[in-house]
């Protein structure tokens, strides 16, 4: 009987893809655009390219650099890995606790009491609710970009999407994937379409109408794909490509199944009093906050709102039990996360460290002692250390491609491509550009800063509005990077989530593909249309 073929690891995979852009630096001749700083209408200012700067320049062939990649990858993405440490270590403290499965028992059995009504029947308690997380999401995602914090969200979602019958494929969709659809189908994102429409000096979010109708296009599209396969999982769940990874959950699943003694401890409410003096004082500090919704700002008393609610919600959780306070604690975390991203500009840093502080506080509350916490914490760092080395090998693909001069060089050949072929064509390429360098490009606004300069001019030659320009930028920036082994957020999600890189591949290029169809389309009524603001 022939062996069965055997997958290779993902950090071969990863190391393939070094390699291989190792090779491209041989191929590719050496070029790069001059780049000036550039101030943008909200006053920050960006570094981007100087039309018709393109220059050639000696090629830097990589050899026995694709080892330094590994150092210098670590370095470039130490902020993500980081985080995914941070956020395993204080998640492994929240598991012990025994809090993540009390929210699942409860849920579980809110939702079978919910499906008892023929409406709820019909239509499906479980897909009432996922459909619910994954608009909240993709609503993120289109708003403030939300897309590095899912990862905090996947220790969550896959055990309940296990619990419900589904898979970890479908877990990591409720949050990862609804944010990049969102992500693609962004509205107000200032690190996207806020950075590309300045650059490109055209108002800030104008032609907002057509994006709105973009982004519910796009999730309706991914969200009916998602719900379609978890239909299938759950009527038969080996047919789940992941269904012998997902194991690893079932038995955490089976672990945390043991009899749970509800009780509070007196540690849980001194950590309660402890956090509740901290949020009065920042109250005091910040007792208006601005938040950032696109163009608009509005300025609320969010942290006094915010402190006031965990007031009466952590005294009715602990009266009930430690568990129901943590999960509380948890709640509001997400909350405080919101408002961090969206009134103090918040990222990795700020938010590895709130869940830090939840982590600790969780412990505490359970009154382990602190060997105890550091035990855990680091079982939970050890646990996810696999997601973070694939994220830093990750990172070294970008940078032999960057030491190789061949990012510019590849941009240049591709604008090139774009002259006499009319409007339509035009755009088809810069659309096909945009889609490709996000492959390498991750990060939006660094892609925003990379091509529009170039885009945004010469669209104006080619009679071609700059707002669609922008537009072509905005749906190529988010459908890959829900594919790309160079995006640190997809191989952390899979690391954290225990999915192999080649079987997500292999489940998520159709529905790529559809989405790179659907974004075509709608690029075409950017030109034939009349549209506000284009």
């Amino acid at each position: 009987m022939a062996q069965k073929r055997k997958i290779p690891h993902t950090f071969v995979i990863v190391f393939a893809f070094i390699v291989i852009a190792a090779v491209s630096t041989w191929l590719v001749p050496g070029g790069e655009y001059s780049r000036t700083i550039k101030t943008l209408p909200d006053g920050t200012s960006k570094t981007v390219i100087v039309a018709d700067s393109y220059k050639v320049v000696s090629s830097q062939p990589q050899t026995w650099q694709i080892f330094a990649a590994f150092f210098e990858g670590f370095v470039a993405r130490a902020d993500i890995i980081v985080f995914i440490l941070l956020i395993g270590g204080a998640f492994w403290i929240l598991n012990e606790s025994k809090a993540i499965d009390v929210a699942i028992i409860s849920f579980i059995r809110i939702t079978k009491n919910l499906d008892k009504g023929r409406i709820m029947k019909l239509i499906g308690v479980n897909n009432i609710i996922m459909i619910l997380i994954m608009i909240i999401f993709s609503f993120f995602g289109s708003v403030f970009g939300m897309s590095e914090e899912t990862i905090a969200f996947i220790i969550i979602f896959v055990p309940l999407a296990i619990s419900m019958g589904y898979d970890s494929i479908v877990g990591i969709c409720l949050c990862f994937f609804a944010a990049g659809l969102g992500l693609a189908g962004a509205t107000l994102n200032p690190f996207t379409i806020g950075i590309a429409q300045g650059l490109s000096d055209i108002p800030l979010y104008s032609g907002l109408e057509y994006r709105i109708f973009c982004w519910i296009v796009i999730t309706a599209i991914g969200i009916t794909f998602i719900l379609i396969y978890a239909a299938k999982i759950r009527k038969d769940p080996r047919k789940s490509p992941v269904y012998e990874e997902d194991q690893y959950w079932r038995n955490k699943r089976e672990e945390g199944a043991t009899t749970i003694k509800y009780h509070t401890p007196l540690s849980a409410w001194i950590i309660f009093a402890i956090l509740l003096i901290v949020m009065i004082i920042y109250s005091v500090v910040y007792h208006s906050s601005i938040l950032d919704i696109g163009q608009l700002k509005i300025s609320m008393p969010v942290i006094p709102v915010l402190t006031g609610l965990f007031a009466f919600t952590g005294v009715l959780a602990l009266r009930k039990s430690v568990h129901f306070f943590i999960l509380d604690l948890f709640m509001f975390t997400i909350l405080f996360l919101v408002t961090g991203v969206m009134g103090y500009h918040w990222y990795v840093m700020e938010i590895a460290t709130l869940f830090f502080v939840m982590g600790i506080s969780s412990g505490i509350a359970m009154s382990y002692s602190p060997n105890k916490i550091t035990e855990l914490f680091l079982a939970g760092v050890k646990d996810i250390l696999s997601a973070a080395i694939v994220v830093g090998m990750a990172g070294g693909i970008i940078i032999i491609l960057q030491n190789g001069k061949v990012i510019d060089p590849m941009l240049h050949g591709v604008a090139n491509s774009m002259r006499d072929v009319g409007k339509y064509g035009s755009l088809s390429i810069m659309y096909a550009i945009q889609t490709m360098i996000n492959v390498v490009i991750t990060s939006g606004s660094a892609k925003a800063a990379l091509t529009m300069p170039i885009m945004a001019p010469f669209s104006d030659l080619i009679n071609v509005s700059r707002q669609a320009t922008v537009m072509a930028y905005q749906l190529g920036d988010g459908f890959t990077n829900l594919i790309t082994p160079t995006s640190a957020t997809l191989v952390g999600v899979l690391g954290v989530a225990k999915i192999p890189l080649e079987k997500w591949i292999k489940w998520v290029w159709p529905l790529i593909l559809i989405l790179i169809v659907v974004g075509f389309l709608l690029l075409i009524p950017a030109i034939t249309m009349d549209l506000n603001g284009f």
